[in-house]
């Protein structure tokens, strides 16, 4: 069964689906606008006030108890988001994928689901009313794990925002269920049948797990649910120290050996050990006035020195919360032991790190806690940022669809030479490269000629070059997380 044929599992046969789960784009405004219809007015039922720390046990009808923005909690109808979870290179549907919501603080908000055989869905998301009973609204995103499967968001992919404000009335539930809520995982090399690793966290919901291979190598991660479980697929055999990582949370590490089966019970007990504050200045060279950025800390053994990005932490960023307000001096605090690469520019902000390595403050920095310097470190170079190649396609704001191979197009630099044009894959692997002479103020528009294999999502990365005195010297590139395409499964 492909998963186009599922579209019904998981809310039900009265939900209408306006496109398949590969068509990423497709259609989304038309569902927003109609649900935002389909939601106006009160869905509180009875209206009976209940105590969320009885659960839903005061309310009847299958209804669930919200809060209420300056009231008592009531019973309201719940927030379902609902999907998929599909194989990219064929559409197939996935059993047995663990798909949970985070808030902006990627601190999840619901407890885990489990796909069934048809790769359906369903995610219960607590949702605050108004005096009126109307929904707040609010943004979540999707992370989502499988046997076999690159864990989503990762690599070049990013999760796309889902309006809770956009659900529609279905049989006594409000459903959001649309193409962002799809979700398409590429599988890894050599497939699955590889061991897990699975355990609880003391410290509770959404803390980042990370089991770090012992020599070195790549982290393989996970997200602690609302109850602190956690699993992590795709685990070779091999030594393992498996660590947790967020704001304002110390745990002790577990090390344990991976042979060719499933480790369970691995719990990560709170520490009582300092955390580390991290201070550093960003320097904004060569960008519009008032212009703002952020720093993150990535866990190290997730850094790809490829794409320059890796997991954060929830609340390892300046600032913790909200948008870009970087503009000098920063602090991350509550930051626990181990090894992290910082981070500056790395969101779409209109700014990239200075990619010119001659330059002092351009190198990725990497901090090892906890530090013989103390529980407060000063970074010693400020970090260079300058103003990003504007991308005008594929992938502006967001994963984009094509049908054929693209024309890849950027806005000149006006200082260059020429450029180098590089794509990658989601796998990491540069699969074409392309020299590009100045354009001289025109915008720069270049054929595509590497693959295309359907399901197989891949980002372009346009760099500026100038030679004063014949020595080339990099300028700015295009941004982190824009310039991704691909082409859907047939």
């Amino acid at each position: 069964m492909r998963a186009s044929d599922a579209r019904a599992a998981a809310t039900g046969p009265s939900v209408v689906r306006l496109a398949p789960p590969r068509l990423v784009r497709s259609f989304a405004s038309a569902l927003a606008l109609a649900a935002a219809t389909t939601v106006a007015g009160c869905h509180c039922g009875n209206k009976d006030t209940c105590d969320p720390a009885r659960g839903d046990e005061d309310c009847n009808g299958g209804q669930v108890c919200e809060l209420v923005t300056d009231g008592d909690p009531m019973c309201f109808d719940p927030v379902i988001v609902a999907g998929i979870v599909y194989d990219t290179a064929d559409g197939s549907p996935i059993e047995g994928a663990l798909v949970v919501a985070l808030d902006a603080n990627g601190t999840p908000v619901t407890d885990v689901a489990v796909s069934d055989a048809a790769g359906a869905y369903r995610l219960r998301v607590p949702n605050e009313r108004d005096a009126d009973g109307n929904l707040t609204g609010g943004n979540v995103t999707l992370r989502a794990s499988a046997d076999g499967y690159q864990t989503f968001p990762g690599g070049i992919r990013t999760a796309l925002p889902i309006d809770l404000a956009t659900a529609v009335a279905t049989d006594g539930e409000l459903v959001v269920m649309n193409t962002a809520t799809d979700i398409g995982l590429i599988a890894v090399p050599g497939g699955g049948g590889l061991a897990s690793i699975s355990g609880n966290v003391a410290a509770g919901t959404g803390v980042l797990v990370v089991a770090e291979l012992a020599g070195g190598g790549a982290g393989l991660s996970a997200v602690s649910d609302r109850d602190g479980d956690y699993t992590v697929f795709n685990v070779p055999d091999g030594d393992y120290q498996v660590r947790g990582y967020a704001a304002d949370v110390q745990l002790v590490p577990a090390d344990v050996t991976v042979a060719g089966a499933d480790l369970t019970g691995v719990d990560l007990a709170v520490a009582d050990t300092p955390l580390t504050t991290i201070n550093g200045s960003v320097q904004i060279v060569n960008a519009p006035g008032g212009s703002t950025t952020s720093v993150v800390l990535v866990v190290a053994s997730t850094f790809s020195a490829t794409f320059a990005r890796g997991e954060v932490p929830p609340g390892l960023r300046a600032p913790r919360t909200g948008p870009p307000d970087v503009s000098g001096a920063f602090t991350i605090t509550g930051v626990p032991d181990g090894s992290y690469a910082v981070l500056a520019a790395f969101e779409n902000d209109g700014l990239v790190r200075d990619p010119d390595p001659a330059i002092a403050g351009t190198q990725i920095v990497f901090v090892d806690l906890p530090d013989p310097a103390g529980a407060v470190i000063d970074l010693a170079d400020s970090f260079k940022v300058t103003e990003a190649l504007v991308v005008l396609g594929p992938g502006v704001d967001a994963p984009e669809a094509v049908d054929a191979a693209p024309t890849l197009s950027w806005v000149d630099d006006s200082s260059e030479d020429f450029y180098e044009l590089r794509v990658y894959d989601a796998l990491g692997s540069e699969v074409w490269f392309q020299m590009v002479p100045g354009a001289s103020g025109m915008d720069l528009a270049i054929p595509y000629g590497g693959p295309l294999d359907p399901g197989m999502f891949y980002q372009f990365r346009a760099t500026s070059f100038r030679t004063p005195g014949g020595v080339p010297g990099p300028i700015s590139t295009t941004e982190d997380l824009r310039g991704v395409f691909f082409l859907p499964a047939p």
